[in-house]
């Protein structure tokens, strides 16, 4: 798979001009992720993990707290996961997951951006079944063979593991992504991984040029700018 995946997810923190707006979408899937695994970090690896993406891109501890509190107290607004696929500028794939109060809302602001920016939105599967769905870790470490073989153990199915620069990186099926960390902290410890995410990778990438570029940059403000998208997959290679 290599280290493509870098390139493939538009992070929040580098395409959202206001730090409210990340520190809003952080916020709101923590919640959501506390809500529906548990407060307890410990007890909750999905939770622990975004608390530490959240951590690492400059989220306050103010608003993680407090959207676990809110969790907590069991109020709030009930937010469900929506997924929207299409085609973007230059024909490139894209798949959008959001978290929303309002299904019909959503899909209207999400519809609108590939409108404007002449691109087509299709319908569920339309192209997700040209991206990998793999879980991602990567941490510092040097010994690629201990850590295969505790995943091994583990029962976990290893797609791709790399070791550059000091940095192994695991890439498995979404599925086992619980099972992997478990795996990984019961054989090593306490682990500070640099990479802990669930991503949509394309099988293949699609070059976008010339005015194409200019008008995908524009597609994706646009749906980073919508306050129930979360994150954007693509295949372009721009």
């Amino acid at each position: 798979m290599g280290r493509a995946y870098q390139n493939r997810k538009e992070s929040m923190a580098k395409t959202s001009d206001a730090k409210a707006r990340v520190y809003s979408k952080y916020s709101r899937e923590i919640y959501v992720t506390a809500k529906s695994g548990g407060v307890d970090p410990e007890g909750n690896l999905a939770l622990r993990g975004l608390i530490d993406r959240a951590k690492k891109d400059q989220v306050p501890a103010h608003v993680i707290e407090k959207a676990i509190d809110k969790a907590k107290d069991g109020g709030g607004e009930d937010f469900s996961p929506a997924r929207y696929e299409g085609f973007g500028p230059g024909g490139c794939m894209v798949i959008i997951d959001c978290l929303t109060d309002n299904p019909n809302r959503t899909f209207g602001d999400v519809r609108q951006c590939f409108t404007k920016t002449k691109c087509k939105i299709g319908t569920q599967g339309s192209v997700s079944h040209m991206f990998d769905h793999a879980a991602i870790l990567a941490f510092k470490g040097g010994d690629e063979e201990a850590v295969l073989d505790a995943l091994l153990m583990a029962d976990v199915d290893v797609s791709d593991i790399e070791n550059e620069g000091g940095t192994i990186t695991i890439f498995m099926p979404h599925t086992d992504y619980f099972k992997a960390k478990q795996a990984l902290v019961e054989a090593f410890g306490e682990i500070d991984f640099e990479v802990d995410e669930i991503q949509f990778l394309p099988q293949n990438t699609a070059p976008v040029t010339g005015d194409d570029v200019e008008m995908f940059e524009k597609f994706l403000y646009m749906l980073n700018d919508l306050d129930d998208v979360q994150n954007v997959y693509h295949s372009a290679e721009l």
